[in-house]
């Protein structure tokens, strides 16, 4: 009778890991949103599409810390690289006027 009730522990446990495998993998991947995805799990994991769509969660990559201060250096990158370019274009037009043989 012990014996039994060993396995059904061990059982459970197992089921209980299996069901909540995708906040555990979102966990060891050190993800941000871990919070986020381990309560989706507990509310909808029941259903397969819930604990398929928690596990493709799990394994996606980490969201940016900051979307609005990625968004905001990306505008600044791409502001200097406009800067640089008609920069250099101004440089290359007058180097050209000044190279021009005079009539």
């Amino acid at each position: 009778m012990s014996g039994n009730v060993a396995v059904q522990a061990i059982a459970a446990v197992a089921a209980l890991a299996l069901y909540f495998l995708p906040a555990i993998l979102a966990d060891r991947r050190k993800r941000r949103d871990v919070l986020t995805l381990a309560l989706f799990n507990a509310c909808l994991g029941w259903t397969v599409l819930g604990w398929l769509l928690a596990l493709y969660w799990a394994l996606q990559p980490n969201p940016p810390e900051t979307l609005a201060g990625d968004v905001v250096k990306t505008r600044k990158l791409l502001s200097m690289r406009a800067f640089s370019s008609a920069l250099m274009a101004r440089v290359q037009r007058r180097t050209a006027a000044r190279n021009r043989p005079e009539r």
